[in-house]
C-alpha cells in the first residue's frame, strides 16, 4: 500500500514537474523568439539604412556625371554653334562679294551697252544716207547688175535657174555620198562593238545573279532512331518492306548501315513521297500494311501541297502575274526534277532572272523576259509521262494556256528545235547557256571530271609547237601557249581548228568546248 502511495505520489510530483517546465521552456521560447525577432528588425532597419546610403550615394555619382554630360553636351552645342555661326557670317560675307561683283559686271554692262549705243546710231545715219541715194542711181545699180548677170549665162551656157538646179544636184550627190560613207563607218562600228557590248550585258547578267546550286541523286538517305526499326519495317516474311515498296513505287535497301535506311528510285516525287512515309512510320514504331497505305496516302497529299507552294513561290520571287493556276503546278514539279544533277525549277529561276537582267539593259519587255526564261522547260515536269521531247511538249502547254507567241517561239528555240523569232528567243538560249555551264551548277563524278580534264590537256600537248594547255573553266575552255618562234599566226589558227577536231572526236562532254591559241613574243631589257 505504501508502495503504491509512493509510486502515485512520484507520477504526480512527475506530472506537475512536466507541466512546469512546459510552461517555463514556453516562456523561455516566447521571450527568445522575441529577442530573435528584434534582433532580425534591427539587422533589417540597418540594411534598408545601408540601402538608402548606398542610393543616396548612387544618385550624387550619377548626379554629377549627369553635370559632367550636361557640361559636355553645352560645350559641344556651342562650339556648334559657333561653328554655324561662323559659317553663316562666311555665307554672308561670301553673298556680299558676290553682290559687289555682280554691280560691277552690271556697271561693266551698262558702259558696254552705251557704247553700242552710240555705235548704232552712228550705223543708223550712213543707212540713212545710203537709203537716201537718187532713184537714177538705184536704176543705173538695177541695170549693171543685169548686165553681168546676163554675161554670166552667156559665159557659163545656163541660165540662173538651171545653174541653181545643177548646183543643188551637186550639192545632195555630195551630201548623199557623205551620208553613205557615215552610215558605213557607224554599220563596221557596230558590227565591232556588238560582240564587246553583249559580252557586257551578259556579264552584268551573271553578276547579279545569286542563287543556290541544288544537286540532287537517285537516292535519298533516311535516319533511323534506333537499328530496331529496320526489323519492323521489314516485317515478318517481309510484308511491311514489300507493302511499303508496292504503295510508294521505290525501293529500299536496308544493310547495315547503323541508323540508316536508302530509298532508290529515279522518280524524285515518289522518292520524296516514300522518304517522308519511312521517316513517319520509324517515328511512330506502328508498322503494317495497313498503317503503311494510310501513311503514304497522307505524305503523297503533302507532296502534292509542297509542289502547289513551290510553284506559287516561284512565280512570286519573280514577280509574274497571270500565271494559270494549272502551269503553277506544274512548275512546281520541276522542284523535284534534276538535269545533269541540277536542279530544274532554280535553273528555270536562274533563266528567268538571267533573262530580265539583260531585257532591261536592252530596253525590252522585263516581264516578258522573265517569263519565257521561266517556261522554257515546263515540258520537262511532263516528259516522263507523256511521250515526245520537252521543247515540243513545252509548246504544247504554252498554246493550251494562251502564253505570248514570243514566249512560246522561246520554249521551242532554246535548243535550237526551231529558228528564233525574237530577242526574247535569243534571250532564253544565251540566259540557258549560262546557267547550265556557269561553275558548280551541274555536277559530275570526280573521277570522270579529273580524266576528261587530262585527256583535253593531253590532246592540246600533242600538237608541235605548243609549250602549254590549261584546261579551265570546268573543261569549257582550252587554253593553248604556242612558241613564237616555232608557229607562226597562220599555224596557230590551224592548230586551233586541229585541236577542236581532236576534241569533238575524243572526247566526251556536255555543251560546248571553247579553243584559244596565244601566241605571244615578249621583248624585254633592263635599263641600268
Amino acid at each position: 500500500m505504501h508502495i503504491f502511495t509512493a509510486v502515485k505520489f512520484n507520477f504526480s510530483t512527475l506530472l506537475i514537474a512536466m507541466f512546469l517546465a512546459a510552461v517555463v521552456g514556453y516562456f523561455i521560447g516566447y521571450f527568445l523568439r522575441k529577442l530573435i525577432s528584434q534582433y532580425q528588425i534591427k539587422e533589417v532597419e540597418a540594411k534598408k539604412k545601408k540601402i538608402i546610403e548606398e542610393a543616396e550615394q548612387e544618385a550624387q555619382r550619377r548626379l554629377q556625371v549627369a553635370a559632367v554630360e550636361a557640361k559636355e553636351q553645352a560645350l559641344v552645342l556651342k562650339t556648334k554653334v559657333e561653328k554655324e555661326v561662323q559659317n553663316k557670317f562666311n555665307e554672308v560675307r561670301g553673298q556680299e562679294r558676290a553682290i559687289l561683283k555682280k554691280e560691277e559686271e552690271l556697271r561693266f554692262s551698262f558702259e558696254k551697252t552705251r557704247d553700242l549705243e552710240k555705235e548704232s546710231a552712228e550705223k543708223m545715219k550712213e543707212a540713212l544716207k545710203i537709203k537716201q541715194l537718187s532713184s537714177e542711181e538705184q536704176t543705173r545699180y538695177k541695170e549693171l547688175a543685169q548686165q553681168e548677170m546676163a554675161k554670166l549665162e552667156s559665159i557659163s551656157s545656163f541660165t540662173a535657174e538651171e545653174a541653181k538646179e545643177e548646183i543643188k544636184k551637186k550639192v545632195t550627190d555630195v551630201a548623199r555620198l557623205d551620208a553613205a560613207k557615215e552610215v558605213k563607218k557607224i554599220e563596221e562600228h557596230a558590227k565591232e562593238n556588238a560582240e564587246e557590248e553583249a559580252r557586257k550585258i551578259i556579264t552584268m547578267a551573271v553578276q547579279r545573279l545569286a542563287s543556290d546550286s541544288v544537286a540532287e541523286s537517285t537516292i535519298s538517305v533516311v535516319e533511323l532512331p534506333d537499328d530496331s526499326i529496320k526489323g519492323r519495317i521489314i516485317g515478318r516474311e517481309g510484308r511491311n518492306i514489300r507493302a511499303l515498296e508496292q504503295a510508294t513505287g521505290v525501293d529500299l535497301i536496308i544493310d547495315d548501315t547503323p541508323g540508316a535506311v536508302v530509298v532508290s528510285g529515279f522518280e524524285p516525287v515518289r522518292r520524296e513521297v516514300a522518304r517522308r512515309a519511312l521517316e513517319k512510320l520509324a517515328l511512330d514504331g506502328r508498322i503494317h500494311p495497313g498503317r503503311i497505305e494510310e501513311v503514304v496516302s497522307k505524305c503523297r497529299k503533302e507532296v502534292n501541297q509542297h509542289i502547289k507552294q513551290a510553284g506559287e513561290q516561284a512565280v512570286l520571287d519573280l514577280e509574274i502575274d497571270n500565271i494559270n493556276i494549272e502551269l503553277v503546278h506544274m512548275l512546281g514539279r520541276l522542284k523535284y526534277r534534276t538535269s545533269y544533277t541540277q536542279n530544274v525549277l532554280e535553273h528555270v529561276k536562274e533563266v528567268a532572272r538571267v533573262c530580265g537582267f539583260m531585257a532591261a539593259e536592252l530596253g525590252l519587255d522585263v516581264q516578258l523576259a522573265k517569263r519565257a526564261g521561266l517556261l522554257h522547260d515546263i515540258g520537262k515536269s511532263i516528259d516522263r509521262q507523256t511521250d515526245g521531247t520537252h521543247t515540243q511538249l513545252g509548246i504544247d502547254v504554252a498554246n493550251r494556256f494562251n502564253e505570248h507567241k514570243y514566249v512560246v517561239n522561246a520554249i521551242g528555240a532554246h535548243h535550237e528545235d526551231i529558228e528564233p523569232e525574237s530577242l526574247y528567243a535569243v534571250l532564253v538560249i544565251a540566259g540557258d547557256t549560262i546557267s547550265a555551264s556557269r561553275p558548280g551548277a551541274r555536277r559530275e563524278m570526280l573521277e570522270t571530271y579529273v580524266k576528261r580534264m587530262t585527256k583535253l590537256e593531253e590532246i592540246g600537248d600533242s600538237f608541235k609547237g605548243v609549250e602549254k594547255t590549261y584546261a579551265i573553266q570546268a573543261g569549257r575552255e582550252v587554253r593553248i601557249i604556242v612558241v613564237p618562234e616555232i608557229a607562226t599566226d597562220d599555224e596557230a589558227n590551224i592548230l586551233a581548228k586541229d585541236v577542236a577536231k581532236r576534241i569533238e572526236k575524243e572526247v566526251t562532254y556536255p555543251g560546248e568546248v571553247k579553243i584559244t591559241v596565244i601566241r605571244e613574243t615578249r621583248f624585254m631589257e633592263v635599263a641600268h
